[in-house]
């Protein structure tokens, strides 16, 4: 007759390979949500674009093509209408860094990142990486959320706020560590 405590364990063996399955599809359709998202945000994007070099000049006679130097509201707002108000617009672009520009013209989600790593760089710590940052944010390192940090901190690359100096950790670019994130 088998024993009252080899049951249970037999029973919780198989809860637990039950739980692992599940953790192991979870992962696995974060992981094809992230690429879904990230489809779905550059076809938005490519709508968005499309309509800047489409669209006429604007009334102060500079042309849409500024565009490549700002990320647009669909990187920042998937799914919105190609027709966004001028004025949203501008409030949702990220400006390419410049000495004096503070980081107070970023949105709340890209100051926590440049935060983060420029606390890091006053305390002498290196890069961090995506997965590092999402931790330290407080987030699952799940597949869905470091792809999604890693997004910005590339956007933030491209714009001159973060530098890369190995592939996949990040660091404040020069000059904008300062406390202003500016100076």
């Amino acid at each position: 007759m088998p024993s009252v405590v080899g049951l249970l364990e037999k029973r919780e063996l198989g809860a637990r390979r039950r739980v692992d399955e599940l953790r192991e599809e979870a992962d696995r359709i974060q992981a094809e949500l992230a690429v879904a998202e990230r489809e779905w945000q550059e076809w938005a994007i490519a709508r968005l674009r499309v309509g800047e070099v489409l669209a006429p000049a604007d009334e102060t006679g500079q042309d849409h093509a500024r565009a490549d130097l700002t990320v647009t509201a669909a990187e920042e707002q998937t799914g919105k209408t190609a027709q966004v108000p001028e004025a949203a617009k501008t409030k949702s672009q990220m400006p390419v860094w410049r000495e004096g520009l503070a980081r107070s013209v970023l949105s709340v989600d890209y100051q926590r990142i440049l935060e983060l790593l420029a606390d890091r760089c006053r305390l002498g710590q290196g890069p961090l990486t995506c997965q590092e940052m999402a931790v330290a944010f407080g987030m699952d390192p799940v597949p869905a959320r470091v792809e999604a940090l890693r997004s910005k901190a590339k956007r933030l690359v491209a714009r001159g706020w973060l530098a890369e100096p190995a592939p996949g950790r990040f660091t404040p670019a020069a000059g904008v560590a300062g406390p202003g994130g500016g100076s």
